[in-house]
């Protein structure tokens, strides 16, 4: 009997849900209630991926191997030291007739599910990817449970490109929810998103102004990402500073805005950013999470010791029409499209 959360593809340890197992069951064959996809991609998450690169000095092949065996040993991808995983696309290939997922088979589709909690199984072992790019082109299957979500991919958008944003599309969806709330409540709405020229900052930098942000600034690391946001057209204010650096990055937030944040989005892929985050917002406002190396223990604690009263989001992927808002966003302003481009090409 197939459980709609998935527990019966939980190998070890038993009784948890599928991304708290160790292993799952990634077996090609589905209950009344699943999907299969045929996979042809998957999307390796931001921290995850840097995590992997770093421990191996930048080498390709021991990425990539280093990926194709902890699939191999978990059934799954779940990177044990970032506790995160990406997402797929594919086609679905075999569907159950009680699935209520509403696909059919030939469909194509990207997953809006962490593949840390998705049934994977790879049989090319990854031969066609070099390890330096978070993009993985492969072969094998995956399986989607009745809790499960996908989206059909839209067919005037490159598979590549639909699979960057729908990566992250749950970052604008609550970007624009947050901002939406804080107006209907009377409240300010200045927006500072740190890491503004990445796939989840230029797009909750979109989403922001067009949800009615009084005033936003992106906040990069680098003079080159600085350039490229400033020519995106993204933000009314962008600023550089190493976000790590609470005082650095509170005072540069400050400094374009005239004061704190009333709401701070975190897209960064690096540790170490909480209490700058925490520092750069008004008391009242809000600081939304949605990078994967966050230590929420260190937000919440590093608040309290700063007598901050913010109100903490964790961005968990999912806002209901978050796939649709993000690829309107993709489609509708050239500067997101522009920056997804260039760092595909680059990639």
């Amino acid at each position: 009997m197939t459980s709609p959360v998935g527990l019966h593809r939980v190998l070890e340890p038993v009784g948890v849900l599928p991304q708290a197992a160790y292993r799952l069951d990634p077996s090609p064959a589905i209950g009344p209630d699943e999907v299969r996809v045929r996979v042809e991609r998957l999307n390796l998450d931001a921290a995850s991926f840097r995590q992997l690169a770093e421990k191996h000095a930048g080498d390709g092949a021991a990425v990539r191997d280093e990926v194709r065996d902890i699939i191999a040993a978990r059934g799954k991808m779940h990177n044990p030291v970032t506790g995160s995983g990406g997402m797929l696309i594919g086609t679905v290939d075999e569907v159950g007739p009680e699935s209520p997922l509403g696909l059919e088979p030939g469909d194509p589709v990207a997953t809006l599910v962490s593949l840390t909690l998705t049934p994977l199984a790879v049989t090319d072992g990854l031969a066609r990817w070099d390890g330096r790019g978070e993009q993985v082109p492969c072969e094998g299957h995956a399986i989607l449970f009745a809790r499960s979500i996908a989206a059909v991919l839209p067919a005037e958008l490159a598979p590549g490109l639909s699979l960057a944003v729908l990566d992250v599309c749950g970052a604008p969806a609550l970007t624009a929810r947050v901002v939406a709330e804080r107006l209907a409540a009377g409240r300010g709405v200045s927006v500072a998103v740190i890491g503004g020229a990445g796939k989840s900052g230029s797009l909750a930098l979109a989403a922001a102004g067009r949800a009615g942000a009084t005033r936003t600034v992106g906040v990069v690391p680098v003079p080159a990402e600085r350039d490229r946001l400033v020519a995106a057209g993204l933000a009314d204010a962008v600023v550089l500073a190493d976000a790590r650096d609470p005082v650095a990055l509170a005072g540069a937030v400050s400094g374009a805005l005239g004061g704190p944040a009333d709401v701070t989005v975190v897209c960064v892929d690096v540790p170490g950013c909480e209490h700058g985050a925490v520092l750069a917002t008004a008391d009242g406002g809000t600081v939304i999470f949605f990078s994967m190396a966050t230590s929420f223990a260190a937000a919440a604690l590093g608040a309290e010791g700063l007598a901050a009263d913010v109100t903490m989001l964790v961005g968990n992927g999912y806002v209901p029409g978050h796939a649709e808002l993000a690829l309107g966003l993709l489609r509708e302003v050239p500067g997101v499209r522009a920056l997804f481009e260039a760092r595909l090409a680059a990639d």
